[in-house]
This record gives structure tokens, C-alpha cells and sequence, in this order.
């Protein structure tokens, strides 16, 4: 029973290990069947690499021969170069050599004349020497026998030879001067004429007139009272923040802004306009209205200044230089714009300029700034092309800008042909019609002091200012005036007139001498 229980368990342990045995053959035959796969594609991955090895080791070789050609290439190349500028250097060393030479030769001929030169005027200094010292000796014979004959001391004769002598040659002189003022007056007045007008025709400026006051427009009176304010705290705010004076009287509809300052009346007329169609009038309403247009005044005289620079293509101009430029829109001088005359002078000395060959350039630049002390000469004393002159030379202006600036004026001496421009075109532009005004008093008044100056001359009869007071006309008595004397005394006239008087422009002299013979026939 027990025999017949074990066999089947000893066959089935049998028939594991043998399935077991025959499982672990299997695995190792398909474990074989790996390994030998394994390494014939490790052989075919190891031959692989050593043809890109190979590859790749002709590619370097290939890249090493190119860039040792390419080296190569570029050393004969740059030898090539350094061999002909050494030829060529050679060249011009000895094409100097040859003119060292040259003028070694001259130098040492012009030396051998010199010697030669210096022998003869050598000789005749001594020749000279020994003339002057027989012409003493006749002069001194000559004095004595002159002393002799005449019964005149040498004292007394020198001083009566040298009265005659005196008034001799200060005919003559008169009559040089005037000949010679004819004639450039012939040459230059012409061609003078043609650039001035020309630059004038060229220059289309308009005429305006700008006066110390402002007029606001109000949509009603009652508009009035409420710009007042209860007992004029509103009125009194608005001038204290603008800093102008507000004038309201019995005109319909309108309110006057009064200040000598442009700037401020500007600010004050925007600020109120504002304020009128706000409707919202009180003192912090005021004071901050003020102080916003305040800002956009100053940058509106940034952005002029700008505008004008970029107009006459000028560079390099310093910042503040551009704001001052700027501020000028807001100045008046005899009641014309400062901006728009600096214009006006910059554009004729930029024509004038062009038309003497000269630098337009350099000249737009002299013209537009030679003002530019206007625009702080409320802040600083002294004249106004001193004032220009320190501003241009402190922000690293041209030197021929500097003395333009200074000189436009005549407050120093005149050592630059832009500084007469910049004077003329000032002139032009001051003295046009229309563009600027004076009071009548100061007319009159300037007129009267032109006539005494003349009239303060020995030998006017008369003289009459006309045209303005930019001509004057100086009647002379003909017994004690002589023609040979008419120029020295016009100059003389002239002279004091610009010492004395502040005036637009030119003033003509003209001196006239009539000689009238009357007779009666009884």
C-alpha cells in the first residue's frame, strides 16, 4: 500500500527535477544564443566607431591643411603688404631726401646773396653816413646865413615854418581825407548797398508791437465780483500768486493785466482764463492754477528754444542756452519781441555772411545769441552784451560768438568781421518800420539833444534833425568853414553823436556850405 502511495510521488518529484533540468538547458542555450549576439554587435559597434574615428581623424587632417594654407595665404600676403609700404616709404624718403637737398642749395644761395647784400649796404651806410654828415654841415651854413639875412633867431623861424607848415598840410590833409572818402565811398557803397538790401529783401519779417498789458475777456460783469471775492481776498491771491496787477474798472466785459514782465503776464492771463471757465474762483484754487500753467509756461519756453535752434540747423548748443533762447519769446525791447529780432538778425548776417564768403554758420549763431543777455539782465547788472558775453563763454561758446556778443554794442573794440555784421543786422532789424516804438517824449527829446549837439559845433549856423531823427542836416557859415574842412567837422559831428546819444540804426550827417552874394541896384 505504502509502495503503491510513493510512486506516483517519487515519479512527479522525478518528473520536476527533470523538467527542471530540462528548463535550466533551455535557458542555457537561449542564454548562449545572447551572449554570442551580444558580441558580434559589440564587434560591429567597435568597428563602426573606429571608421568614424578614421573619419574624423581625415576631417581634422583636411582642417589643419586649409587653415595651414589659409595661414600661409595670409602671411605672404601681409609680407607683401609690409614690402610695399616699405618700398614706397623708401620712395618718399628719398623723394625728401632730393628736396632736403634742394633746399640746402637755395638756403645756402640765398645765404651767399645775403652776404653779398650785407657788403653792399654795408657800403652804403657809410656812403650815407658820410652824405648826412656834409648835409649837416650845408644845413647848419645855411641856418646861420638864414639867421643872418632874416635877423630871426632859430627858435623864432622854426616856429613861424612850422605854423606855415602846419596849416599847409592840414589842407592838405583835409583834402586827402575828403579824396579818399570819395573814393571808397564810390567802391564800397555800392557793393554794400546790393548785400544789405539783398539780406533785407530776403528777410520777411513781420511788424508787431507788444505793449505792457493784457486784456482778459469775461463772459459777463458778474463775472467781476466773483474774481474780486468777498472783500477781495480772490483779487488779492490772484496777484500775490501771479505777481501781477489786476485792473478792473468800469469796461464792459473785460479785465487788464498789467507787468513789465512778459512771462508773468502770460502766466496770469492763462491762469485767469482758466480760473473763468472752471467757475471754481478761491485762493488754493488760485494758487494751484497758477503754479500748473507756470510749469507748462516753462516747458512751452523749452520746447520754443528748441525750435528755434533746430530752425537755423545750429549744434552743440548748451541746454541752458536753449531755455534762455527760449525765454526771449516772453522779453520786448522798445516794444518789439527780443526772440523774433534774434531771428531777424540771425537769418540777415546768415545772408550777409553767404554773400561776403564768410561762414553762414558761424554767423546765424552770432546773430541769434547776441541778445541772450536780455533774457536775465533783470537778474544781474550790467549791460546786456556783457551779461550775453559771460553766458556764451561759460556754457563753451565759439570764441568769435563771445566777442560778437560783447561787441554788437561797441562796449569793446570791434577785431571781427562777424562783430560788424552782427552790429549792422542789429541795426536793420531795430530800425525797420514798424518794429518798435518810443514814446513822443523821448522823440522829441532826442530829436531836440541831436540838433544842440551840432549846433554846439564852431561854424553851424544851423541845423535841422529830419526824418526821424536818422538825418540831420548842419548848415555852416562859409567864412569860417572852409571845403577842405566840411569832412573833418561831419566827422567831428559824428564822433560826438555816438558818444552822446542811444539811438536805432544810423543817423546821416550831411553838412552843407552855400556862399550868397547880394547886391542892390539903385
Amino acid at each position: 500500500m505504502f509502495q503503491q502511495t510513493l510512486n506516483p510521488v517519487v515519479i512527479g518529484g522525478i518528473g520536476v527535477a527533470i523538467g527542471l533540468c530540462i528548463g535550466m538547458a533551455i535557458r542555457h542555450f537561449f542564454a548562449a544564443g545572447r551572449l554570442k549576439s551580444a558580441r558580434i554587435e559589440a564587434k560591429t559597434v567597435l568597428e563602426q566607431a573606429r571608421l568614424e574615428a578614421e573619419n574624423k581623424r581625415r576631417e581634422v587632417e583636411l582642417e589643419a591643411k586649409d587653415l595651414m594654407y589659409k595661414l600661409r595665404h595670409d602671411f605672404e600676403k601681409e609680407t607683401k603688404e609690409r614690402r610695399d609700404e616699405l618700398q614706397a616709404l623708401e620712395k618718399r624718403l628719398v623723394q625728401k631726401e632730393e628736396n632736403l637737398d634742394r633746399k640746402v642749395d637755395v638756403l645756402e644761395k640765398k645765404e651767399h646773396d645775403v652776404r653779398e647784400k650785407e657788403t653792399f649796404l654795408s657800403t652804403k651806410e657809410e656812403k650815407l653816413q658820410h652824405q648826412e654828415q656834409e648835409l649837416e654841415q650845408q644845413l647848419n651854413e645855411e641856418k646861420r646865413m638864414l639867421q643872418k639875412i632874416s635877423g630871426l633867431s632859430i627858435e623864432e623861424a622854426k616856429k613861424l615854418l612850422l605854423s606855415k607848415m602846419e596849416n599847409d598840410v592840414r589842407h592838405e590833409a583835409d583834402l586827402m581825407v575828403k579824396r579818399i572818402e570819395e573814393e571808397t565811398q564810390q567802391r564800397a557803397e555800392k557793393k554794400a548797398k546790393e548785400i544789405i538790401s539783398l539780406a533785407m529783401q530776403r528777410c520777411a519779417a513781420e511788424h508787431t508791437i507788444e505793449s505792457t498789458i493784457s486784456v482778459v475777456s469775461l463772459p459777463n460783469d458778474e463775472m467781476k465780483g466773483r474774481i474780486i471775492g468777498r472783500e477781495g481776498r480772490n483779487i488779492r491771491a490772484f496777484e500775490e500768486a501771479a505777481g501781477v496787477d489786476v485792473i478792473i474798472d468800469d469796461t464792459p466785459g473785460a479785465v487788464t493785466l498789467s507787468s513789465f514782465d512778459t512771462v508773468r503776464r502770460e502766466v496770469a492771463r492763462i491762469a485767469l482764463e482758466r480760473l473763468i471757465v472752471d467757475g471754481r474762483i478761491h485762493p488754493a484754487r488760485i494758487e494751484e492754477i497758477v503754479e500748473k500753467v507756470k510749469k507748462e509756461i516753462e516747458v512751452e519756453i523749452q520746447e520754443e528754444g528748441e525750435k528755434t535752434v533746430l530752425e537755423f540747423n545750429l549744434h552743440r548748443v548748451h541746454p541752458e542756452l536753449v531755455r534762455l533762447l527760449g525765454r526771449l519769446k516772453y522779453r520786448t525791447s522798445y516794444g518789439q519781441n527780443v526772440l523774433g529780432h534774434a531771428k531777424e538778425v540771425a537769418y540777415l548776417m546768415g545772408v550777409m555772411a553767404s554773400e561776403l564768403g564768410l561762414n553762414p554758420q558761424i554767423a546765424k549763431r552770432c546773430g541769434l545769441l547776441h541778445d541772450i543777455g536780455k533774457a536775465v539782465s533783470h537778474e544781474a547788472e550790467g549791460p546786456h552784451a556783457k551779461i550775453g558775453a559771460e553766458l556764451a563763454k561759460k556754457y563753451g561758446e565759439h570764441p568769435e560768438v563771445i566777442h560778437c556778443i560783447e561787441a554788437h554794442h561797441e562796449d569793446v573794440e570791434q577785431h571781427s568781421i562777424y562783430a560788424v555784421l552782427s552790429q549792422v543786422a542789429d541795426a536793420i532789424s531795430g530800425s525797420r518800420p514798424g518794429a518798435r516804438r518810443e514814446t513822443l517824449e523821448h522823440y522829441i527829446k532826442r530829436l531836440t539833444k541831436l540838433e544842440k549837439i551840432a549846433d554846439s559845433f564852431k561854424g553851424v549856423e544851423k541845423s535841422f534833425a529830419i526824418q526821424a531823427g536818422r538825418e540831420i542836416r548842419v548848415i555852416v557859415k562859409p567864412d569860417q568853414i572852409g571845403d577842405g574842412s566840411m569832412s573833418l567837422l561831419a566827422r567831428d559831428i559824428t564822433k560826438k553823436i555816438e558818444e552822446s546819444l542811444e539811438y536805432p540804426g544810423q543817423i546821416k550827417v550831411i553838412l552843407i556850405r552855400e556862399m550868397r552874394t547880394v547886391e542892390y541896384a539903385k
